[in-house]
């Protein structure tokens, strides 16, 4: 699977790369028909201190999988987005039957 990583307008950062990228792997690991996933890191101004916001869009075959969670800090965001992820996986998996 090829990762996309992209910091919208805050610095980058070497250790959300790693982290964000070991964690597709296992999802990559779990889903062998995944292609591509597009990863993008915002900052937003919040008043309830949320506002790092994580998104993922991932494409498979058939329309794409997309994901988005607003949270206190990144790590956080990148799991839950991942879990969303997951679970639309699981539900697109149960509807797919393979042809023989």
């Amino acid at each position: 699977m090829k990762i996309i990583i992209q910091f919208v307008q805050i610095a980058s950062s070497k250790t959300m790369e790693a982290y964000t990228t070991e964690k597709l792997n296992k999802l990559d690991k779990k889903y062998d028909t995944l292609i591509n996933a597009n990863v993008f890191f915002k900052k937003e101004k919040d008043p309830k201190g949320k506002g790092n916001i994580c998104e993922i869009e991932l494409s498979i075959a058939g329309p794409r999988i997309f994901a988005s969670s607003n949270e206190k800090n990144y790590e956080l965001a990148v799991k839950n987005t991942i879990s969303d992820l997951e679970k639309q996986l699981e539900k697109r998996k149960s509807t797919l039957k393979p042809y023989l």
